[in-house]
């Protein structure tokens, strides 16, 4: 199934497939490791959803909604 980082429910892993070409953070999010093919776990989320705390390379990441529903996984 293919969506969006913000899609995934906190505890599961996934993988990045791609970043949104149209995004205005998609340099911003590659800068900071999130890259296709890079694991990635979902470790946290506020109660509106924003924002999602991730887990990759070994530190976690905070994202804002809008960030997350740039990353699309698998």
């Amino acid at each position: 199934m293919v969506g969006t980082l913000n899609d995934i429910d906190v505890g599961a892993k996934t993988r990045v497939k791609t970043l949104a070409r149209d995004s205005a953070v998609r340099r911003r999010l590659m800068d900071m490791g999130i890259i296709p093919g890079i694991q990635v776990e979902v470790t946290g989320k506020a109660p509106l959803g924003d924002p999602i705390e991730i887990l990759l390379r070994g530190y976690k990441l905070t994202l804002r909604k809008n960030e997350a529903l740039a990353v699309m996984v698998e």
